[in-house]
């Protein structure tokens, strides 16, 4: 059942209509910044209590725009949110929801590709966040990168994106994303969440996904060379391995054979745990 969200936070239940907010601030989503926004308390609430619980640590929401999510987070008790926006007009917007969070509600302003996890609050961390939709992939590979600093992530991409975080091998939707993240997290698609949710609509339906980093024993601590490897495998993926892979290894035919590997199979034919094992040779 959703608590009452007056008693709850009653400033936060009183601001005014996130449509108020967009036009008093001229917030119109912009297509160069993957902009679209989702007014949905409803559904914005959903998404914060799938990654309860939210009250120890910090939750880092990246791409807050008007405030929709940053409200149901404190809404459902998060209680230290810092939110990085690259889009200064959206900063002015969230200065009366900061205000009305005293002091739960940090903003940060600027590019979440260029930030580091760690200084933005103590542990645990957890990152949710509707993804801006053209910097979505890269937001993830580097978090990938950066997974010691992070409890959990629950984020929107596009439907089709989730497709290839969850796919299987010997499927269209399986590469190298599928790769990366799967060895480095347990990935759960949580669900879909029409066009008509956002303003403006997108021309693809989006999905929710929860991605749990595995113990640092379970995963490679440099993602490097798994980088490297998916990278060239999956580049030509119509490729035979023995030359998709002869850019990174001198006798890729050697190699593969001594991992027990076909070097006529194709990329997409290999286990997450057979990436691994090529990434482990050009590791040495």
């Amino acid at each position: 059942m959703i608590p009452d969200s007056s008693r709850v936070d009653p400033a936060i239940s009183r601001l005014p209509p996130l449509r108020e907010t967009i036009a008093a601030h001229g917030l119109d989503a912009r297509k160069r910044l993957g902009q679209h926004f989702l007014l949905d308390l409803n559904l914005t609430r959903r998404i914060a209590r799938a990654a309860a619980p939210l009250s120890p640590g910090t939750v880092i929401e990246v791409g807050p725009g008007p405030g929709g999510l940053t409200r149901a987070l404190l809404l459902e008790g998060a209680t230290r949110v810092v939110a990085v926006e690259v889009d200064r007009r959206a900063i002015a917007a969230l200065e009366e929801l900061q205000k009305a969070a005293d002091g739960r509600l940090q903003v940060v302003e600027g590019d979440a590709l260029g930030m580091d996890l760690a200084p933005l609050g103590p542990p645990p961390r957890r990152i949710v966040a509707n993804l801006p939709y053209n910097v979505s992939t890269a937001l993830l590979v580097r978090w990938l990168h950066a997974a010691d600093d992070v409890a959990d992530m629950v984020l929107m991409f596009q439907k089709e994106v989730v497709d290839r975080l969850v796919a299987s091998p010997r499927t269209k939707d399986y590469g190298r994303l599928s790769v990366l993240a799967q060895h480095v997290c347990t990935v759960q698609r949580l669900f879909d969440v029409a066009p008509s949710a956002f303003v403006p609509p997108p021309k693809v339906t989006s999905s929710v996904a929860r991605l749990t980093p595995r113990p640092l024993g379970n995963r490679l601590a440099d993602l490097r060379p798994l980088e490297r490897v998916t990278a060239a495998a999956f580049g030509q993926r119509r490729k035979m391995l023995r030359g998709a892979l002869a850019g990174l290894f001198p006798d890729p035919v050697s190699v593969l054979t001594g991992l027990g590997l076909a070097p006529t199979a194709r990329a997409e034919e290999l286990t997450v745990a057979e990436f691994v094992r090529l990434a482990g040779v050009l590791d040495k």
